[in-house]
């Protein structure tokens, strides 16, 4: 089974406050990743659906900032996971800084539209991990067992990196042990943090997305979480639009290449085949991550043991 565990759609670009891209963003991308025309890959659920073609199931994700006064609606991609229950998982967009509205979507998100996970982020959404609205939310969400992945939000030059440090997220493992974490990126330029976090915190996570971008980047942070001991706590993500799960797996398997012929180590094969291969939906306690309209509400169909 592949899980792809970091995906976005849209509409438009500008739903995320983006116009043309620029140097600053293929440079946080990747540069590979970003076309030097000045367009942006295709987002739609069309180019999404014929991405994942290898892919099991793909985790997508909606997006909502006050601070930046941009949204992908959590109804969009609602509406794409019913047309494809069997395929998809959607990911609630929710900004602890209105702290009533972020309840109010948290419990959209489970009670209508059926989804089972929530993602914010710290950076784009201009608030401290730990801030006490954002641990309501955050307890709101453990309460209904649904993971909370923590996007980097590196997209915009508004956005506040100090916010997106892993190691800010700390305390709100320690208060809410039970709290399903996913860092994206490893915390990448902070990846150190993030290999130290998921060795202290059973449950905290982390997914590779965007980080095959750069090859070099990517083996140091994989070797570290090897050498570590928590590489089987990397979950596998393709940062769809910017690549697609084939190329992000056929780069994964080929990072050893970088050092043959030296004296540098490597991952072993299987623990890169470990992260591809991983259950994320069981490793995150996802249950009843399929739903279907009736009456205008969802009803969920549990598709895992909880």
């Amino acid at each position: 089974m592949i899980i792809d565990c970091y995906t976005h759609v849209w509409e438009s670009p500008e739903q995320l406050g983006l116009r043309q891209p620029d140097a600053s963003m293929r440079l946080s991308r990747g540069i590979s990743a970003m076309p030097i025309s000045g367009e942006w890959p295709d987002a739609s659920t069309a180019a999404h659906l014929a991405a994942s073609d290898p892919v099991d199931t793909s985790f997508v994700l909606s997006f909502k900032s006050r601070y930046l006064g941009v949204e992908i609606p959590t109804s969009l991609v609602a509406q794409y996971v019913r047309q494809h229950p069997e395929k998809l998982i959607g990911v609630a967009g929710v900004d602890p800084t209105n702290l009533s509205e972020a309840i109010e979507d948290v419990s959209e998100a489970y009670e209508v539209h059926g989804m089972r996970a929530i993602t914010v982020s710290p950076a784009a959404q201009d608030f401290h991990p730990a801030d006490s609205r954002a641990m309501q939310v955050f307890a709101e969400a453990a309460r209904l067992r649904m993971p909370v992945i923590i996007d980097h939000g590196h997209l915009r030059i508004e956005s506040k990196m100090e916010f997106a440090r892993p190691v800010l997220l700390d305390e709100v493992a320690r208060e809410l042990p039970q709290l399903k974490l996913v860092i994206s990126h490893m915390g990448y330029p902070w990846v150190e943090e993030c290999v130290v976090m998921l060795g202290k915190h059973p449950n905290v996570f982390a997914d590779i997305s965007s980080l095959l971008h750069r090859p070099w980047q990517a083996y140091n942070s994989l070797l570290s979480a090897y050498q570590f001991g928590v590489i089987d706590k990397l979950l596998f993500g393709s940062d769809f639009p910017f690549t697609t799960a084939t190329t992000a797996i056929e780069s994964l398997y080929r990072i050893n290449q970088l050092v043959t012929g030296t004296n540098l180590p490597t991952v072993p094969r299987a623990h890169l085949a470990g992260i591809v291969e991983r259950d994320a939906i069981g490793l995150l306690g996802i249950t009843g991550q399929s739903s279907k309209t009736r009456g205008g509400q969802a009803e969920l169909i549990d598709t895992h043991e909880g």
